[in-house]
């Protein structure tokens, strides 16, 4: 459960509870944002976290438009969003250290939990599969 997560990733980066949740639903969101095959895995077996990324979103003031979207999903887009989350999350107070630990408690409760691998690092969680990417593309068309 989110709570869980949220509990056992304070205690590991030295946050508080609500600093945690804030960093949890910035990565989320920007996760979402960038359309990674990763999170809807995340949002299927977490209850809340979809929740807590779109509560997130709304409070930064995230795009939530499809076609918004489209756009933070090509390259220059994705920088954009990166370069965001970690301005928020150094607004939230984690210094570089507790961001990787923040991602390496993520990956770790989501597979000992959910038994979802391949969240190690960053790139995991937030790079967006190409062939998806051409999928939702035709989609809108």
């Amino acid at each position: 459960m989110l709570s869980e997560l949220i509990k056992t990733t304070a205690k590991t980066t030295g946050l508080d509870e609500a600093q945690t949740r804030q960093a949890l639903g910035v990565l989320f969101n920007t996760a979402e944002r960038q359309g990674a095959p990763l999170i809807e895995k995340v949002f299927s077996r977490m209850p809340g976290a979809r929740t807590l990324s779109a509560t997130t979103g709304a409070q930064t003031g995230a795009a939530t438009g499809t076609i918004a979207r489209l756009i933070e999903q090509t390259p220059g887009g994705r920088q954009h969003v990166s370069l965001s989350m970690f301005s928020k999350l150094h607004e939230i107070g984690l210094g570089h250290a507790q961001v990787a630990s923040l991602l390496q408690c993520v990956g770790t409760h989501m597979e000992e939990t959910y038994d979802i691998r391949g969240i190690g690092h960053l790139g995991d969680l937030i790079v967006v599969d190409p062939a998806a990417l051409d999928e939702r593309k035709s989609a809108v068309a």
